[in-house]
């Protein structure tokens, strides 16, 4: 029989609504998001081409491309400006020969007198065939296109390594500071409370500063000869004293070196002759240019993420802090699983978002940080170039009488709106994985 019931239709639960990306919630992360993909799919994946080496007869073997130009087509405007008055002989000089010969056989004119034209038809064929550069030349005539981009790489490269290396330290330091607790979180949490009360940028360029000296010492192996020497010399004197049997003979190791240093001063031909032993015994480590480059990004690159981990190691240590008090956390513990198994199975799954937030944001300001060593001379060693460096050979070229602006906008508008976009990335991040803001939308 059938009841009053049956004839009820039975409520359905409303569909889900289809989920998006997360970054769609956020039109200002989707803006940094596509911003930032163009500005490292340019650098990164034009450095094989930006890196390569020129092997023809022009650019000279085995020249980088980023390093090649012509002294003869330096500081040139990029060619959407118009040329200045001192600039055209530069411009009818980069004319091929045959072209001006062509254009001086058809005008009936000398070749000299078409390479001094300033307007007429000869002006107006031989602008037609001038060099066409983007950005311009720098001061040594190298495309400042091929150099931004290089630059562009080599910052990012390195930005991107420190933030990582500063990430990694921060998450493992912060979550075993809030995991394990007590005097132990109180200790390390106290450590980063000194480092925090430090001149943040001293301690990085006093860090950067010593890894450069570190690595030159260990290659040119400068210590281990005058060690030599020194060793050398205080076994002369003792030799010199026991033969002379002198009452004054030193008795203490301070008074031996002296005595050694005298000794060395009074036989300029001793010192030389042990100066050149010791070279001959410690020659310093031949090395490429591209191992010294690479071992000069990466303690520069050691320096920076080892002092920008500290705000992540308070973030992650409050995340665990919250988390170990859960109620998953709890039977785990109960469970008797091990503290390296509950930390990568349950604890850092629930840190993805904050770590994912945070790179983002430490990302900028590691490539900052990177710009500003090289702006000081501490950073990336020219010729190589970064961002950093191309913007302080280009501050130079600003004066009231010929001001090259092109050498120092165009580095400083790349690293501008890579800042921007990787700020607005983060910020699009923070909303789209933080459950409060996007309720509150």
């Amino acid at each position: 029989m059938r009841t009053p019931e049956d004839s009820v239709p039975a409520l359905q639960a409303p569909a889900d609504p289809p989920r998006r990306f997360v970054l769609l919630r956020t039109p200002i992360g989707v803006a940094g998001l596509g911003v930032l993909l163009t500005m490292v799919l340019a650098c990164l994946l034009s450095l094989p081409w930006t890196l390569g080496r020129v092997t023809d007869i022009t650019g000279g073997s085995g020249v980088p491309r980023y390093n090649l130009g012509e002294t003869n087509q330096n500081r040139l405007p990029p060619f959407w400006i118009s040329p200045r008055p001192a600039d055209v002989p530069k411009l009818h000089a980069a004319v091929p020969v045959e072209r001006v010969e062509t254009i001086a056989k058809d005008l009936s004119l000398t070749r000299d007198q078409v390479l001094a034209s300033r307007e007429g038809p000869a002006f107006q064929r031989m602008r037609a065939h001038w060099p066409r550069s983007l950005l311009g030349t720098d001061a040594l005539g190298r495309s400042v296109l091929v150099r931004v981009l290089a630059g562009g790489g080599a910052s990012l490269l390195i930005g991107i390594a420190a933030a990582a290396l500063s990430v990694g330290i921060g998450t493992l330091y912060g979550a075993l500071a809030g995991y394990v607790g007590g005097r132990t979180d109180a200790v390390m949490m106290r450590i980063v409370d000194v480092l925090y009360g430090l001149p943040y940028v001293l301690l990085v360029v006093l860090l950067a500063i010593a890894s450069d000296a570190m690595v030159g010492e260990y290659l040119s192996r400068q210590k281990e000869r005058t060690s030599w020497v020194r060793e050398q010399t205080i076994q002369l004197v003792r030799i010199d004293q026991s033969i002379m049997q002198r009452p004054d003979a030193p008795t203490s190791t301070a008074e031996l070196r002296d005595r050694a240093r005298e000794y060395l001063v009074a036989r300029p031909e001793q010192r030389e002759r042990l100066e050149r032993e010791a070279l001959a015994n410690f020659q310093p480590r031949a090395v490429s240019q591209t191992t010294r480059t690479l071992l000069d990004m990466g303690t520069l690159l050691i320096a920076i993420g080892g002092v920008s981990w500290l705000t992540m190691a308070r973030v992650i240590r409050g995340q665990v802090l919250s988390l170990k008090q859960q109620p998953f956390i709890e039977a785990a513990r109960a469970m008797g699983l091990s503290t390296p198994r509950i930390f990568f199975r349950h604890l850092l799954p629930n840190l993805i978002g904050p770590i994912i937030v945070y790179a983002t944001l430490t990302v900028p300001q590691a490539i900052l940080q990177e710009s500003f060593l090289s702006f000081l001379g501490i950073g990336v060693k020219p010729p190589l170039p970064s961002w950093g460096n191309l913007a302080a050979d280009g501050l130079v070229e600003l004066n009231p009488y010929q001001s090259n602006w092109w050498l120092l906008l165009f580095p400083c508008l790349l690293l501008a709106i890579t800042l921007l976009s990787l700020n607005f990335l983060g910020e699009g991040l923070r909303d789209a994985l933080d459950p409060k803001r996007s309720r509150g939308k």
